[in-house]
């Protein structure tokens, strides 16, 4: 499957088509109509998802998806439980097309709004109205902790977007953001498997976090909370921010029980599909680590640093998550911030490509590739990386200079994927 689109325009170099295929291979793996073909089957009345059955005896099937990956997976699964599905609703970023028995909803992105409060109130009400019989089989994917915003009385959708705007601007990770989250929204950090109580809950999750920690996915709606209003609060103190009204999130057992979360995809399976891409292409290639965190710039600078003191044909691959400090007024993300710090790093015959697996860089752009080439038409155009750096401009740069990665919404999300390159000789 073709998913970067301006792939052919990129492909000036033989580093730069090995980049690319490696990116596009690791693409594939995470495709989410493929993982659920993969994971999801319907044998005679047993329902197999991952290692696990399911004992179905005629009872009632059920779907509830939210995130970046809830369109794509609802098309899966009607396919595969076909006339054993009873009836889904999804909550999306994006307008889905093609369900017969899910009704699609769309909400907000990255910042919560009314609409996503209207949608997140629909999908319990959905929820709520399954009974001990049922088998309720939820989608939980990236994107999910901001769709499903249902605030305590007193605080708004408004005001977690202002709380979340200062969160990010002072580099917060995304495990301190989703900590509070939590205890901001009765549908999050468990919430879901509590409204579901008390049918059969069989969680497909999609991991978009560093480590994998399901309850961190989409603030672990399906998943029982270790966290606390304590915990909320030390973020908040953490930051220098004002207290909200917080909401404790389920602790009961009996909300879990029937419940079984399976991690149905993550940055391991596109990272184990690029190595074995890189290495069928020649290359002495290292997985460096699936939990890449840190500030953006300076991750950039070390992995630029790292492949240009390594051996030729060595490929280190990485997944994870960076996160930017926002200092300046400009536009980018920080797949796009990572690639300008490492062009500085880098010399001829090496590259860095950053890679947002959604697709979606904080910006239309999925993230961006840099080689001397890149810095070689930066000086032509008499544009100092540095500058767009320090105002947090990595998307006018790359509009200007180009070596943008362009995929579109991709239906996946699993982090951030970062490839290091170093050819033979001069790429």
């Amino acid at each position: 499957m073709q998913k970067i689109k301006n792939s052919e325009k990129l492909a000036t170099t033989q580093l730069r088509q090995h980049a690319l295929q490696i990116a596009k291979d690791g693409l594939a793996a995470i495709d989410t109509q493929a993982v659920i073909k993969q994971t999801v089957s319907i044998e005679g009345q047993t329902l197999r998802v991952g290692p696990l059955k399911f004992e179905l005896d005629n009872r009632r099937i059920l779907l509830a998806g939210v995130g970046k990956c809830a369109g794509e997976a609802a098309i899966a699964l009607e396919n595969i439980l076909g006339d054993k599905l009873t009836a889904g609703i999804i909550l999306d970023i994006a307008p889905t097309k093609g369900l017969t028995k899910t009704k699609p909803l769309i909400g907000s992105h990255p910042m919560p709004s009314a609409k996503s409060v209207a949608a997140a109130q629909e999908i319990v009400a959905f929820l709520k109205q399954t009974t001990s019989e049922d088998l309720v089989i939820v989608v939980i994917s990236g994107g999910g902790s901001t769709l499903l915003c249902l605030p305590p009385d007193g605080f708004s959708c408004l005001d977690e977007k202002n709380l979340l705007e200062a969160l990010f601007r002072s580099g917060a990770t995304i495990q301190e953001i989703n900590i509070l989250r939590k205890h901001l929204s009765s549908a999050r950090g468990g919430g879901l498997a509590k409204a579901a109580y008390p049918s059969q809950v069989v969680g497909l999750i999609f991991s978009d976090v560093p480590s994998n920690q399901l309850e961190f996915v989409a603030s672990g709606p399906t998943v029982k909370d270790s966290t606390t209003i304590a915990d909320a609060q030390q973020v908040l103190k953490r930051y220098n921010l004002n207290a909200p009204k917080l909401l404790e999130t389920p602790k009961a057992d009996k909300y879990f029980e029937a419940v079984y979360n399976h991690l149905t995809v993550s940055n391991q399976t596109a990272l184990a599909a690029m190595e074995k891409s890189a290495l069928k292409l020649g290359y002495q290639t290292t997985i460096e680590t699936t939990e890449l965190s840190g500030e953006a710039r300076l991750v950039g600078r070390q992995i630029g640093g790292q492949i240009h003191t390594s051996q030729p044909t060595s490929c280190r691959l990485f997944g994870g998550e960076t996160t930017v400090t926002v200092n300046g007024s400009g536009h980018g993300g920080r797949n796009q911030e990572l690639a300008i710090a490492a062009a500085d790093e880098i010399g001829q015959g090496e590259l860095v490509l950053a890679l947002a697996s959604d697709g979606i860089d904080n910006s239309d752009y999925a993230g961006a590739l840099v080689d001397s080439s890149t810095k070689d038409r930066a000086t032509k155009l008499g544009l100092d990386p540095s500058q767009f750096l320090k105002n947090n401009d990595s998307y006018s740069f790359f509009s200007v200079v180009g070596d943008y990665l362009d995929t579109g919404r991709t239906g996946a999300n699993v982090s951030d994927l970062i490839i290091a390159l170093k050819g033979k000789g001069n790429g």
